[in-house]
């Protein structure tokens, strides 16, 4: 009968010997001032085993000679000693990858709300500014070169009269002084008071006294400032075109000289005009002679069929 084989028994003695080695390299380095008395002042490696051996003899422990001699030599090679490493840029990168799970989730945060930003600003900011100074060049350099001598040819071919043309050579000479400087606003306000000095040169229209139903007075009068006792005489008037729709015109009041571009102002007449237009509405409320003056195309102002010295007011 064959006796089975009993489990061999784990050979522990180099494992136990590792560990004892392990322990008198802790020991001297608890006992650090011995270690420098004895290494400092020469003593021979016996001199320090022999201490060593009483170190663990005090505490009841034999430990062989040759794991002594191990143990001071793997202090003397630092063999069980943790040395840091030489700082660098590997072990700096080494340590900030260590530590991802603090750092990167709010670098990815800040991360996304700069991208975030930075688009925004983009496309909020400097996209719609990049727009609008293209808009600005191809105005400076093609559309409003264009627009203001295109606008200044259409006057020059309807104006009768010099006033006319010589408000249209003045505004086309501002537009072009301001596309030579760069000055879009400048050359766009040109451009703009062209199109309504063209619309005033082109208009045609009648100057009506207004009356009838709803409307209060058909004439006011003023005493002036600087003429106390005298009286300045106004009609109240429209300017209507031949389909019966008001037309917007400029106007300056002589009051205060204040411009406005209005279909109803205050028209200055004599005092004998306003006697007798108050004359022809008091019989029957109706003004039998409203029209007092027309506007035609090529000029500026009306051409007025009553005795008017100048002069407008913007209110009564």
């Amino acid at each position: 009968m064959t006796t089975p084989a009993l489990p061999q028994a784990k050979d522990t003695s180099k494992l136990d010997d590792v560990l004892l080695a392990m322990d008198v390299v802790d020991t001297l380095r608890h006992r650090e001032q011995l270690v420098l008395s004895e290494l400092d002042a020469g003593a021979r490696e016996a001199a320090l085993l022999i201490r060593l051996k009483e170190i663990y003899a005090a505490q009841g422990i034999d430990v062989p000679e040759q794991i002594l001699k191990e143990g001071v030599k793997a202090l003397e090679e630092r063999r069980f000693q943790y040395e840091p490493p030489t700082p660098s840029l590997a072990v700096t990168l080494a340590k900030i990858y260590i530590a991802r799970s603090r750092w990167m989730m709010p670098v990815i945060l800040a991360v996304i709300a700069a991208v975030s930003l930075g688009a925004a600003w983009h496309l909020g900011v400097a996209v719609p500014e990049q727009q609008r100074a293209e808009a600005a060049r191809i105005e400076l350099a093609e559309t409003l070169p264009s627009e203001i001598r295109r606008l200044h040819e259409a006057i020059t071919t309807i104006a009768l009269e010099d006033a006319a043309q010589l408000k249209a050579d003045a505004l086309k000479a501002e537009g072009e002084r301001a596309i030579a400087a760069g000055d879009v606003k400048t050359a766009r306000a040109a451009r703009d008071d062209l199109a309504l000095l063209q619309g005033d040169v082109s208009a045609a229209y009648e100057v009506r006294v207004v009356y009838g139903p709803g409307e209060a007075r058909s004439g006011v009068f003023r005493i002036p400032e600087d003429v106390p006792g005298g009286r300045n005489y106004y009609l109240i008037v429209e300017a209507v075109d031949a389909t019966g729709a008001l037309v917007e015109v400029p106007v300056t009041s002589e009051e205060d000289r204040r411009s406005a571009r209005v279909t109803r102002w205050g028209q200055r007449v004599s005092e004998t005009v306003f006697q007798t237009v108050a004359d022809d509405k008091g019989d029957d409320q109706i003004i039998q002679n409203s029209v007092i003056g027309r506007k035609s195309p090529g000029y500026l102002s009306p051409e007025y069929s009553v005795d008017t010295p100048g002069g407008a007011i913007l209110e009564w």
